[in-house]
């Protein structure tokens, strides 16, 4: 299968690299000093589960370059998906799939504007990774990717995508009901990437405080009725197994909006609690928490600065 990466940064990459170490043909797309050093050296991961050097990879900051693909794992930040998208134009083999995994629960609406509904499919990255340094990632938590098509089948695309991450040791499930996992995922994401920007800390040491573990609760739980606005029913006990799993399993995690924040780069806003807001009005629900951390989260971006 060859497999692009759309945006090689410290998750897309270590998901290539695990393919690429499975046999499988990848090409990395990135930018910058990340390109210039996967380039000249390659890939170095350091991770929980086993060191990955990369010597050699294939890497561009043109998809075209090396273009068609059968599987475009589509990574980059949501903010940057119209002009990833449009590089892209050409780039997908016969048959062959967009997948996204993206913050946010808008992401495959636009990609099927773009693309059309038989060429995209839903997914989300289950993983607490870093780029400490160009070509250089730490991967510290999960590292499974769990996806589906967008209308529930089972395909024949998408169980040889299902193999190839089995093989890669990537794989975490083939969703039959992939926009229910979306939500799920955007419910943590909604709480902890915004609360431990905001704090600068970890998720560990937000749910060690009780006024921290209570307001990334009370703001679960404001995702949870906005799914069910939706047509999304995530069930009451998921929210106390999602902090129960955080607790034991991501302590140490400083979120990518953490790090975005720490290095002055764009927010993912809209994507992570904007997009909350937005159903909590459009469905007449009050979302009193949501609306006051997208507040804040919009005057925290660097991007906004002067604005």
């Amino acid at each position: 299968m060859k497999i692009l990466v759309m945006g090689a940064g410290a998750i897309g990459a270590y998901y290539g690299a695990r393919l690429q170490q499975a046999g499988e043909e990848v090409v990395f797309c990135a930018r910058g000093a990340h390109l210039r050093a996967m380039l000249e050296q390659g890939l170095d991961i350091s991770s929980i589960r086993g060191d990955l050097k990369l010597a050699r990879v294939t890497a561009t900051a043109d998809p075209r370059q090396f273009a068609p693909y059968d599987l475009i794992l589509f990574c980059v930040k949501v903010y940057d998906t119209e002009a990833a998208a449009a590089a892209l134009g050409g780039c997908l083999a016969p048959g062959g799939a967009i997948l996204t995994l993206q913050n946010g629960v808008e992401n495959e609406a636009r990609l099927t504007e773009l693309f059309g509904a038989g060429a995209v499919m839903g997914g989300n990255a289950r993983i607490g990774a870093e780029l400490v340094a160009p070509g250089k990632i730490v991967h510290k938590t999960s590292g499974t990717i769990e996806f589906g098509e967008l209308d529930g089948r089972i395909t024949p695309r998408a169980e040889a995508i299902a193999q190839a991450m089995r093989r890669a040791g990537i794989f975490g499930e083939l969703s039959p009901d992939i926009r229910a996992s979306r939500w799920d995922k955007l419910m943590w994401n909604a709480a902890f990437n915004t609360v431990t920007a905001l704090t600068h800390r970890t998720v560990g040491e937000v749910l060690d405080d009780p006024e921290g573990y209570a307001l990334v609760r009370n703001l679960m739980e404001e995702v949870r009725a906005a799914a069910a606005a939706e047509g999304v029913e995530l069930p009451g006990e998921r929210i106390a197994q999602v902090l129960a799993h955080s607790s034991r399993n991501l302590r140490p995690v400083r979120t990518s909006t953490l790090q975005d924040l720490q290095r002055g780069k764009p927010l993912e806003v809209e994507a992570l609690i904007g997009v909350v807001v937005r159903t909590a009005r459009r469905h007449g629900i009050k979302a009193p928490i949501s609306e006051a951390i997208y507040a804040l989260m919009k005057l925290a971006d660097p991007s906004a600065a002067g604005t």
